[in-house]
């Protein structure tokens, strides 16, 4: 019992000289670049000493351990115990303190490891960050604290308005009226990266590793962390698509996908193709419990699929899919960003979403 409290002694004491003991308001995540090194140099002066070495010497650090006393304070505590004990309790060797320092430092990390973490500010700019980390805080932030870290400005969903015909259309109805799926749909001309909802789609490349366009666009906004987790998906297919974080952008994630290229004209290929790209963006986000999604023109840039034919591929996949899918997505954006191409959707729009008759006036 007395060795015990030797022992415990020597490590309190320790422990109040190098400033491990602090009240709950003192700790930051300094302690961690601290610990770190004091268990680096006990470690290194413990192999010294079973080389045979007489001594230990643990350089101080700046500010810490500054006076070769506080050291002496364990060794005398321990011997004090000792007189007390009538000798009944042996002062334990330098070594023996030395490793108690080790078990306080690796107690402390494990203690102060996830509260500590937390608190370290998060820096979507640098390319040393952990994407894994920043992803993780992100996800656990709320919106409030999220928007502070916005490297671009957003647009809420609820500016976003629900899509409604701007006049009559020429076009006849090609599937039944269904008001519940019309409040589903938006059309947005805009800058997709300033949405704040949960996913945005990507018309990427292959290599997932950023681009022209669109892809640019996303890639510049979420910062260089994007790039980071992109390369570790090992590319995607024509047709398929691929989730990760948003990073510095108001939406929770990016799904992306890569459309077909057309050469000469759009054959059967081309247009499944197409399809899969819709189709595997709604489901990539309703397996990850997304309920707000948008999609940008897919292929009709330099890849050079027809605008006019990738509308009708666009309003078909997505009005088929929600008819199966209603509950699982609350809206599906079409953000384009050229006039021609919004002038496109309004046209096209009422012949996949049509709306009712209103109703005739009693008067």
């Amino acid at each position: 019992m007395a060795f015990q409290m030797s022992k415990l002694a020597a490590r309190v004491s320790l422990s109040k000289s190098v400033g491990f003991i602090s009240s709950a308001g003192n700790r930051c995540p300094s302690h961690l670049s601290f610990i770190s090194r004091l268990a680096h140099r006990s470690f290194h002066a413990l192999c010294g000493a079973g080389r045979g070495s007489a001594s230990i010497k643990v350089l101080p650090s700046p500010g810490v351990l500054r006076k070769a006393d506080r050291w002496e304070k364990v060794s005398t505590a321990s011997k004090s115990l000792h007189r007390q004990s009538g000798g009944a309790v042996k002062p334990r060797r330098f070594t023996r303190v030395v490793i108690g320092a080790v078990g306080v430092s690796a107690a402390v990390l494990a203690s102060l490891s996830t509260s500590a973490l937390h608190a370290l500010p998060l820096n979507l700019d640098s390319e040393s960050s952990d994407w894994k980390e920043a992803k993780k805080k992100l996800c656990s932030m709320d919106k409030e604290k999220r928007r502070e870290m916005y490297r671009v400005d957003f647009i809420p969903l609820e500016k976003i308005p629900v899509w409604s015909p701007s006049g009559d259309s020429s076009c006849k109805p090609r599937y039944k009226v269904n008001e519940e799926l019309n409040r589903k749909i938006s059309l947005f001309r805009g800058d997709i990266t300033k949405l704040e909802i949960d996913a945005i789609a990507n018309a990427a490349n292959k290599t997932l590793l950023g681009g022209g366009g669109v892809d640019g666009a996303i890639h510049r906004g979420a910062g260089p962390l994007l790039r980071k987790e992109c390369g570790t998906l090992n590319g995607c297919e024509t047709g398929e698509a691929k989730i990760t974080g948003a990073y510095g952008l108001p939406a929770k994630h990016v799904i992306h996908t890569v459309g077909p290229i057309v050469h000469d004209s759009v054959g059967e290929s081309e247009e499944q193709a197409l399809r899969n790209c819709y189709y595997t963006c709604l489901h990539t986000a309703i397996k990850n419990h997304l309920r707000t999604v948008a999609i940008p023109c897919i292929s009709t840039g330099v890849y050079g699929y027809p605008p006019d034919q990738a509308v009708e591929v666009a309003l078909r996949t997505v009005r088929e899919y929600l008819e199966q899918n209603h509950e699982k997505l609350d809206r599906v954006i079409f953000c384009v960003f050229l006039k021609s191409d919004k002038e496109l959707y309004e046209t096209m729009l009422p012949a996949y979403f049509p709306r009712g008759s209103p109703p005739k006036s009693k008067l």
